[in-house]
């Protein structure tokens, strides 16, 4: 943002909206160019509602007597910038390290607040499923809010004495400037995959974006990311932050190694100590190695960190494991790439016995990125048994037509084991009758979320509900 901006900025702010309906008399109006609108058509609306700072990139032709118009190269980074002052720089009251990445994201911010909550400090967190104040729980429609909503309620959590506070931070939010103006003490990159290219239109701008992240980092923040993911060293090439590697497979700054791993849990080793974790897969190890390096990296103690981490359980719909009748186990997981179906798949492979089915259950959401749903079909149908391929969030689209899409990437010889049944709560239903003795039942791509968007409505639905309404 144009210091000189900031440096000029010296109105009383009574309140901030972009949105022109909450437009009025002592609140700025901030008119930003949005994916579906263009908050500088509305500014003639802000004005007549009373609002008389308006803060644009371009000035309506016209006469405006008594109104202030404050002229920026980029409104919706402003907004970032004008919320921080408005709000008093909570970000910088607190430790705030951001999470990005393909996959991951969730569970190595949820484990860092669980973590530093275990460990009895004060702690937010801003996650998909949900946002934390200490013990307190609120309820989250992005995965990173808007820049209004992010200093506010960092401003509530310095308020409630949070000492640290934990974000995923998504590719949209980067490039939409949602951010804009937080200080960061550190930053997480986990892996980056096939996903968003609806939006972002190809996989080099979708990289750049997470890359944008690190560039914006100060000198006194850290960069932390995965070594092993070839986009790690891509992300900290231009960044001024003090870089740091984690990895499972080469020489690093904080090395993961799996010692042992089971059904029941992971036998891990790092920096030369032993510790026993709940989780399962070596995407769990990866998403511990940087949880344990962040934790090194804000200053805690090795021995703390390693009795604290061992007690972390799986996040809500992240290989969440539910045993029913028969001895059959059921997985719940939010895998909704083809890289992270793919990995959920190889660690329930790894501790899954000879003669044990593996029966999945996925889909593919709707109005979002086609050309990875026969990538998913793909994944799904190999190492496995029986694949049901059913509807995930069809939104506006049929949800046939997304099946049809995803059967197009099953290889010939594995479509013998393909069922396609569109009603998602019947498709749990078979799988889980189907599965015998100690069969794995795996049920991918909504894991935490509780409701299914169809045509615009969100209906309740959750995976896990159903499975025990059914199969119990």
């Amino acid at each position: 943002m144009d210091k000189q901006f900031l440096k000029n900025f010296k109105f009383d702010i009574h309140s901030i909206t972009s949105d022109s309906r909450k437009a009025g008399n002592g609140v700025i109006f901030v008119a930003i160019k949005g994916t579906k609108s263009d908050g500088h058509d509305f500014i003639h609306s802000a004005i007549e509602a009373g609002s008389n700072i308006i803060v644009c990139e371009k000035i309506p032709d016209g006469h405006f007597p008594n109104i202030e118009f404050i002229k920026v190269s980029d409104s919706a980074e402003a907004l970032g910038y004008i919320a921080d002052i408005h709000y008093g720089s909570p970000s910088a009251q607190m430790k705030l390290v951001g999470v990005t990445g393909t996959n991951g994201k969730t569970t190595v911010a949820t484990l860092l607040y669980r973590l530093a909550m275990t460990m009895g400090y004060k702690v937010g967190l801003f996650s998909t499923v949900a946002i934390y104040i200490n013990n307190e729980k609120y309820e989250t429609a992005n995965t990173t809010p808007d820049a209004l909503t992010l200093n506010a309620i960092m401003r509530k959590m310095v308020d409630a004495g949070c000492q640290y506070c934990f974000m995923e931070v998504s590719s949209h939010a980067v490039v939409q400037k949602r951010i804009a103006g937080l200080k960061y003490k550190g930053a997480v990159f986990t892996n980056l995959t096939h996903d968003h290219l609806d939006y972002h239109g190809s996989f080099e701008i979708y990289r750049d974006a997470k890359k944008e992240f690190f560039d914006g980092l100060e000198k006194q923040a850290f960069a932390l990311v995965n070594f092993d993911d070839k986009n790690g060293m891509v992300m900290i090439q231009n960044s001024n932050a003090e870089k740091y590697t984690y990895s499972l497979r080469e020489m690093a700054d904080f090395n993961m190694k799996t010692i042992e791993i089971i059904n029941e849990g992971m036998l891990l080793s790092i920096k030369g100590k032993e510790f026993w974790t709940p989780l399962i897969g070596k995407f769990n190890a990866y998403n511990l190695a940087a949880v344990y390096g962040v934790a090194e990296l804000l200053g805690w103690q090795q021995e703390d960190i390693l009795i604290n981490i061992s007690k972390l359980k799986s996040v809500d719909g992240r290989v969440e494991t539910i045993r029913i009748k028969d001895d059959v186990t059921v997985i719940v997981d939010y895998a909704h790439t083809p890289d992270a179906l793919k990995n959920i798949i190889e660690a329930v492979n790894s501790f899954r016995k000879k003669g044990n089915r593996l029966i999945v259950v996925v889909g593919a959401g709707g109005n979002r990125d086609k050309t990875k749903r026969p990538k998913m079909a793909k994944e799904a149908s190999n190492s496995t048994d029986i694949v049901i391929l059913t509807s995930d969030n069809p939104r506006d689209e049929n949800p046939e037509d997304i099946i049809n899409q995803m059967i197009e990437g099953v290889p010939m010889d594995d479509r013998n084991k393909i069922l396609s049944i569109v009603n998602r709560r019947e498709a749990i239903r078979t799988a889980c009758k189907m599965a015998n003795k100690n069969d794995i039942v795996l049920i991918a791509g909504k894991g935490h979320e509780t409701y299914q968007e169809i045509n615009g409505v969100k209906y309740p639905f959750d995976d896990r509900e159903i499975v025990k309404e059914f199969c119990y």
